[in-house]
């Protein structure tokens, strides 16, 4: 049996995804719908699929599953959108709201533009993060805080492992434009230290204080930006005396601004959030 879905196409950052509200559209097998509607010849084209829920206590619930079908526990882009996604087509008329996944509850404050009367960019309590360094090199003060990976090539990588959530290895190099993200990105992602493989994040400082970051995304591989490794970057920026509390990150889809909170851990994460399309798409319900 075949039935339609309505689908709404959105970006944060050039980090795309499909939005289905599974309130109206359940789908039985997201990993399936994900891995065929994300691509770009035969699909829609996107770097995944999320499932926007609700609960009985009227909060909302998201659900990450990227292009390959692979599930992920949270996305930072993502959750912005789903900001957007539930004030703009009706869902709700709070400006905060709570966003159930897997990695917790994140709070979301909605900037409505007074003009469109819709959602023009969003700001996520993404909570603090952790800091589990598989392989560490202990600080003077014992904190632990960059790690030696051995990547699938042989080479020796160092960088600094944070968890969003979801894991990152933030690398710090002297130019991110030069890194050949393919290779390196996907030889990292399957290091024998990341068992459930990981986001790898290549970053340098600029001279206007912002930090340029590349990401090879888990399950995705290149995307134009990643919500949680922007958030991973300003935390490893400042643990290493590259950055400050506040961080301007810059990957290839635009620039979210990070504030780490030093009275609550929390990591604060501020960007646009854009509808690029909506429309029907058919789904093979058995």
């Amino acid at each position: 049996m075949t039935k339609t879905v309505d689908f709404v196409k959105m970006h944060g950052c050039g980090n795309c995804y499909i939005y289905v509200d599974t309130t109206r559209f359940p789908i039985p097998d997201p990993q399936r719908a994900s891995r065929l509607w994300s691509d770009v010849h035969t699909g829609i084209g996107s770097d995944g699929l999320i499932l926007v829920g609700r609960r009985e206590d009227g909060d909302f619930t998201m659900r990450i599953f990227n292009a390959d079908g692979s599930e992920a526990r949270m996305c930072g882009n993502g959750a912005r959108c789903v900001g957007k996604f539930v004030y703009d087509y009706g869902l709700t008329r709070d400006t905060r709201i709570n966003l159930h996944t897997l990695s917790g509850v994140k709070h979301l404050d909605l900037h409505v533009d007074a003009s469109t009367g819709s959602v023009a960019s969003v700001t996520v309590d993404m909570g603090a993060p952790h800091l589990r360094v598989p392989t560490q090199c202990a600080t003077s003060d014992g904190s632990l805080l960059s790690a030696l990976v051995e990547a699938t090539d042989g080479r020796l990588v160092e960088g600094t492992f944070v968890s969003m959530g979801n894991p990152h290895f933030v690398v710090f190099v002297e130019d991110a434009e030069a890194v050949d993200l393919p290779v390196a990105g996907h030889a990292l992602e399957y290091a024998a230290l990341f068992p459930e493989r990981c986001n790898i994040e290549f970053v340098s400082p600029q001279p206007d204080g912002s930090l340029r970051m590349r990401v090879w995304e888990r399950g995705s591989g290149i995307t134009m930006a990643c919500g949680t490794g922007a958030c991973a970057t300003a935390v490893a920026a400042f643990l290493t005396g590259r950055a400050g509390r506040e961080s301007r990150i810059a990957m290839d889809g635009g620039t979210l601004s990070i504030r780490w909170n030093e009275s609550d851990g929390h990591v604060l994460m501020t960007g646009p959030a854009c509808t690029i399309c909506q429309g029907q798409i058919p789904y093979a319900c058995q």
